[in-house]
C-alpha cells in the first residue's frame, strides 16, 4: 500500500501539478478530499470486526534507515525498485539482475560508505543533557553502520532535532533541504505554545515538503504513517497542542507499576499493595514534615538559640501570620507580587460592590499562602541540572551548555554616538559553580565562558545558529544566575569541526525522584531551529532532473530475485 499523490494538496495552479516524470508520469488535477465527519467514520467501520492484541509500534525515523539502508527497515529494496519498474518511473534506478546477486543503482538518497561513517559519528560524538534522550553513542553501531534498540521517544529527539545536523555534511543539497523540513514541521508541531494563525502555513509547508519527498524517494516510502502527517495539523486544530495527548507519560508510569510486581503469578495484587503503601508513605510524610526526625542528629556547628537573655516564647498562628506579613510587607522584592496579587483580588471581588478596605483586607488576608504557593510553583519551573565543563567532559552526558538573553546597547563603530538597546542572546559553558553566603542566605552564580558576538556566533543559511567556543569574549561579564540562563548544548558541526551547532533542550515538568530512568519525565518541547522552513527549489526545470547520484556507488543485495510476472 503506498500513499504517495500528495499533489492533490497543493494550490490548483501549483506547477508540480503539471510535471509527470518527477512523480508518477501522470498530471495531477485532483483537489484534496474532504475530511470526514465524525459520522461518516463510524459508518464505515462500524461493520469492522476488531481482534484486539498488542500492536506493532510504529517508528518515525523511516528516513534515517533508509539513508543508512538498515536491513528489515529501509525504504528501498529490490521489490520498490521493481515498482518502479512497472509504473514507469526513474527506469535508470530499475535493479540489475544477476546470477547470484541484484545490483541496485545509487539513487539521490543513497550515502556512500565514507557519509555512512561522518553521519554516525557524528552520532556517536553527541552528548545530550541529563533526562533529554537515551545516551545515542549507546544506540550507534560503528561496526555495520547502523542504528540498533531506538525507543519511541529516541526517534522523536532524532527527528526533531539530531537528523539536521547529522546530514549535515552529506547528500545532495535538495535532498538534505527536504529532509530537514520534514523535521523542522515535528519541531513546530510539537511546541507547547501553538499560533493558530500559522496552521496554515504550516499545513502548506508540509505538503510541499511531501511533493519534495516524492521527487526522491520510492514509492514505498509513503506508508499510511508518512501520509498521516497531512492531517497532524488539522488534529492540532481539534484537539490542541500535541504534548497533552502523547503516550510517554503513561508509558513511564507503567513502567513504575511494572516494577511493583514481585510475584509474577499475582502482578495485580502486587501493583495495588504497592502503590497503597506508597501513597500510604507519602501521606505520612506530608502530615509529620514538620517534626523532627528520629536518630539524626543535629549539626552542633549551626547556631539554634538566642545569644542573649531573651526568652523564647510561643505564638498563636494569628500572631505569626500578622508577623510574616509585615515582612513581605517591608520587602522591596516581594512588591510585583503583592502588586500582582492585589489585581487578583480586585479582579474576583471588584465587581460585587466591595469596598477599597474589604479588599486590602482580603488582600492581606490571603497574600502570604499565595506568595508561597507562587514562589514554589516558579522554583519548579526551573528543573534542568547544570555542571561545569570540566565534569562533562567525564561523562556521557552534557549539562555546561547556558544561553542568556540580556538587553546590550549595540553601536555600528567606533564613532557611532547613537547606540541602539536591543536583546541580545549570549551562548558559553559553565566553567564553575560559586555559591555566595550572606549568613542569612546563600546565592548560586555561575562562571561562564562565553562566546564572543562578533567572531564566534553565526547563523547559516538553514538557520541554524552556531558557535565558536575558542573565540572567547565578555571576559569583565562573566557571571550568571542560576535564574537568567536557559540550558542548551551544542553538538560538533559536522561540515567544520571548529564550531558547534546550538540546541536547546525541554524544561522538566516533574521532580526527578518521581521517575527515575534513561529517559527522565520530559516534554519535546524545542525551540525551532530558525524563524521558517527552509524554501525549496519549486520552479525547478523537470527535464533537468536527475536520478541517479553521481559518484556514488550502488549496493548489491545478497538474495537472488527475479522480475515479477504482471
Amino acid at each position: 500500500m503506498s500513499y504517495s499523490c500528495h499533489r492533490k494538496y497543493l494550490p490548483r495552479h501549483h506547477p508540480y501539478r503539471r510535471q509527470k516524470k518527477a512523480f508518477n508520469n501522470e498530471q495531477e488535477f485532483e483537489v484534496a478530499p474532504a475530511p470526514l465527519s465524525g459520522e461518516d467514520v463510524l459508518k464505515r467501520v462500524e461493520d469492522i470486526n476488531y481482534e484486539y492484541g498488542k500492536g506493532k509500534k510504529k517508528k518515525n525515523s523511516d528516513s534515517a534507515c533508509t539513508l543508512l539502508n538498515m536491513p528489515s527497515k529501509t525504504k528501498d529494496s529490490v521489490a520498490a525498485r521493481l515498482d518502479m519498474v512497472d509504473m514507469g518511473v526513474r527506469l535508470d534506478l530499475g535493479p540489475d539482475i544477476g546470477e547470484k546477486k541484484t545490483y541496485l543503482p545509487a539513487a539521490p538518497y543513497t550515502l556512500s560508505r565514507a557519509e555512512k561513517i561522518k553521519m554516525c559519528t557524528s552520532f556517536l560524538f553527541m552528548k545530550v543533557p541529563y533526562g533529554h534522550s537515551s545516551k545515542i553513542k549507546n544506540l550507534v553501531s560503528m561496526d555495520d553502520l547502523k542504528l540498533y534498540g531506538l525507543k519511541s521517544h529516541d526517534c522523536h529527539t532524532l527527528m526533531q532535532q539530531l537528523l539536521p545536523v547529522a546530514i549535515r555534511s552529506v547528500l545532495p543539497k535538495h535532498v538534505r533541504i527536504s529532509i530537514m523540513r520534514l523535521c523542522f514541521f515535528f519541531n513546530a508541531l510539537c511546541t507547547k505554545v501553538v499560533d493558530v494563525s500559522k496552521l496554515d502555513k504550516l499545513q502548506s509547508d508540509l505538503v510541499l515538503t511531501l511533493c519534495e519527498l516524492e521527487k526522491i524517494f520510492p514509492p514505498s516510502f509513503f506508508d499510511i504513517m508518512v501520509h498521516l502527517t497531512v492531517h497532524l495539523v488539522r488534529e492540532v486544530r481539534l484537539c490542541g497542542p500535541v504534548f497533552y495527548r502523547w503516550m510517554y507519560p503513561f508509558e513511564r508510569f507503567m513502567k513504575v507499576l511494572k516494577g511493583y510486581v514481585r510475584n509474577r503469578f499475582h502482578p495485580e495484587g502486587c501493583i495495588a499493595e504497592s502503590y497503597v503503601g506508597e501513597e500510604s508513605v507519602e501521606f505520612c510524610s506530608e502530615f509529620v514534615h514538620h517534626c523532627d526526625p528520629i536518630g539524626v542528629p543535629k549539626d552542633s556547628s549551626k547556631l539554634c538559640g538566642p545569644l542573649s537573655i531573651a526568652k523564647l516564647k510561643s505564638i498563636d498562628e494569628k500572631e505569626r501570620d500578622q508577623a510574616h506579613l509585615h515582612v513581605l510587607s517591608n520587602n522591596a522584592e516581594v512588591d510585583p507580587y503583592k502588586k500582582a496579587h492585589r489585581k487578583i483580588v480586585e479582579q474576583l471581588y471588584g465587581g460585587k460592590n466591595k469596598s477599597k478596605q474589604w479588599l486590602l483586607s482580603e488582600h492581606n488576608r490571603t497574600f502570604a499562602d499565595w506568595f508561597q504557593s507562587k514562589v514554589l510553583a516558579e522554583m519548579k519551573e526551573n528543573r534542568n541540572k547544570h555542571f561545569t565543563k570540566l565534569r562533562d567532559e567525564a561523562r556521557a552526558v552534557q549539562n555546561s551548555g547556558v544561553s542568556l538573553l540580556a538587553k546590550t546597547m549595540q553601536v555600528s563603530g567606533a564613532k557611532d554616538k547613537n547606540p541602539v538597546e536591543s536583546d541580545m542572546t549570549f551562548y558559553g559553558v559553565i566553567e564553575e559553580i560559586w555559591e555566595l553566603d550572606y549568613h542569612a542566605f546563600k546565592a548560586p552564580l555561575f562562571l561562564c565562558k562565553w562566546a564572543a558576538n562578533e567572531k564566534g556566533i553565526k547563523q547559516d543559511e538553514f538557520g541554524f545558529t552556531l558557535v565558536d567556543l575558542n573565540h572567547e569574549g565578555h571576559k569583565k561579564d562573566k557571571f550568571a544566575s542560576a535564574g537568567q540562563v536557559k540550558q542548551v548544548f551544542f553538538v560538533e558541526d559536522p561540515l567544520d569541526s571548529r564550531w558547534s551547532v546550538v540546541l536547546t533542550t525541554p524544561n522538566r515538568d516533574y521532580r526527578d525522584c518521581l521517575y527515575d530512568d534513561d529517559l527522565g519525565d520530559t516534554t519535546l518541547e524545542h525551540q525551532p531551529f530558525c524563524a521558517e522552513i527552509p524554501a525549496c527549489n519549486e520552479d525547478e526545470n523537470e527535464a533537468d532532473a536527475t536520478y541517479l547520484r553521481e559518484n556514488v556507488e550502488g549496493f548489491w543485495v545478497n538474495q537472488f530475485t527475479t522480475p515479477r510476472e504482471h
